[in-house]
């Protein structure tokens, strides 16, 4: 038999693309949040992500217009979720959970050295109506 799903609920049923981790820097302070609304716009390297003004790394992300987009191993599948559960303006997310900063080549946020692949971004558009962010890859790196 079939039970009714609240409808505002049904985004969690289509969510798409992995969890991502995205870092920012700001005033020489850098900061990661996590990610799971994400899709390739082509087979480029576009892709968005879904992000507001709720998350203390959209201030950093609009005015550097830079991010790095790292996709993070199970191994850090807890602090994938521990991170994305508190904020950067409490916590040195970094330190506390351990992560590696790493200079990037083209972009002012950090690189995550755990995870299994980063890729340095800048934002190419900015779709206010529905929080999406249009990042465009400009450098991407591998952790074999």
């Amino acid at each position: 038999m079939l039970k009714e799903f609240p409808l505002n609920r049904v985004f969690t049923l289509i969510e798409p693309g992995p969890v991502l981790l995205v870092a920012t820097a700001l005033n020489e302070k850098w900061n990661v949040m996590t990610i799971s609304w994400s899709m390739a716009m082509d087979f480029s390297p576009k892709f968005a992500i879904l992000t507001g003004e709720w998350n203390r790394s959209f201030e950093a992300l609009m005015t550097t217009k830079q991010c790095v987009v790292a996709v993070p191993g199970a191994d850090l599948m807890e602090a994938s979720v521990r991170i994305g559960a508190c904020s950067g303006t409490d916590v040195d997310k970094f330190h506390e959970f351990k992560l590696t900063p790493m200079k990037a080549k083209r972009v002012c946020a950090p690189l995550i050295g755990e995870c299994l692949y980063d890729i340095e971004c800048v934002v190419a558009d900015w779709i206010p109506k529905h929080g999406i962010v249009v990042l465009e890859g400009v450098q991407a790196w591998e952790n074999p």
